[in-house]
């Protein structure tokens, strides 16, 4: 059936590789580009990415995700660059007419760079899975960060920084809030002209039990123009819960397939 599954997206994306007569240059350089000062000047980039599969047969099995992402990058401080950032998600499971999995989440950053390669951020980040016991998942957190490498290929960057979280759940176990310390790390490889790889890995950990309340969330992706503007993206995603809600399991996986149109 999982197989029957990705056949069926890889067929419908086929169609739209076919089907481009022009490959141009995709937005992922311009959105890792080398770090300048702005004049004064605002750069708006926005995307829309949707997915979907349909299985029928034996089963009946859909699947449904879309992204929309919003940045703008403006003249802060010192006339260093100020990106605002934000992106909101939908993932939607189901089997034989019984949904097994709903996710929304939501997420807004602002990232001001103060000298040459390090910036302060702040962020908000909001997520909602009944299927994982969250009725509310959210944070607010800070930090530093720092561009490690960059030359024009290959870029590496790392954020660490404080958040508070709240943790509310569909069962009847306690509510939680905590302050936790937080890692990332990016690392994007510009293949080509038209297509870049990326390797996301985050963590978290509970100040008031650092060694065994943690999570890890790692995202593997290629990106890849097939038209002007137009570009398709495939994404793993593991998320590990080493405390999960109780009654749940400590992993979580996503394969993701998408179409996206930047404008």
């Amino acid at each position: 059936m999982k197989n029957k599954k990705i056949f069926s997206v890889l067929t419908s994306l086929l169609s739209v590789v076919v089907m481009a007569g022009e490959v141009k240059v995709s937005n992922v350089a311009s959105a890792f580009s080398n770090y300048k000062k702005l004049n004064a000047s605002k750069v708006l980039k926005q995307s829309i990415n949707i997915g979907f599969s349909n299985v029928t047969g034996n089963t009946e099995t859909y699947s449904l995700n879309g992204k929309y992402t919003f940045s703008v990058t403006m003249s802060g401080y010192n006339d260093n660059p100020l990106q605002v950032m934000f992106d909101t998600s939908a993932f939607v499971t189901e089997n034989n007419n019984v949904k097994d999995n709903e996710e929304y989440t939501a997420n807004l950053a602002l990232e001001q760079f103060v000298v040459e390669k390090w910036l302060v951020y702040s962020s908000v980040h909001w997520l909602r899975n009944k299927f994982r016991d969250y009725d509310n998942k959210s944070s607010i957190a800070a930090g530093v960060g720092k561009k490690l490498f960059d030359d024009g290929q290959h870029i590496f960057k790392l954020r660490a920084g404080i958040a508070y979280n709240i943790e509310e759940y569909s069962n009847d176990q306690p509510d939680e809030n905590f302050f936790s310390f937080n890692q990332y790390l990016e690392y994007t490889n510009q293949l080509n002209k038209v297509s870049a790889l990326y390797v996301k890995l985050g963590a978290l950990e509970n100040f008031e039990n650092f060694s065994d309340d943690y999570e890890v969330l790692a995202v593997a992706g290629l990106t890849f123009a097939v038209a002007e503007d137009i570009n398709v993206n495939l994404e793993e995603e593991i998320r590990y819960d080493n405390l999960p809600p109780i009654g749940f399991e400590t992993t979580d996986t996503k394969t993701i397939i998408k179409v996206g149109y930047n404008f």
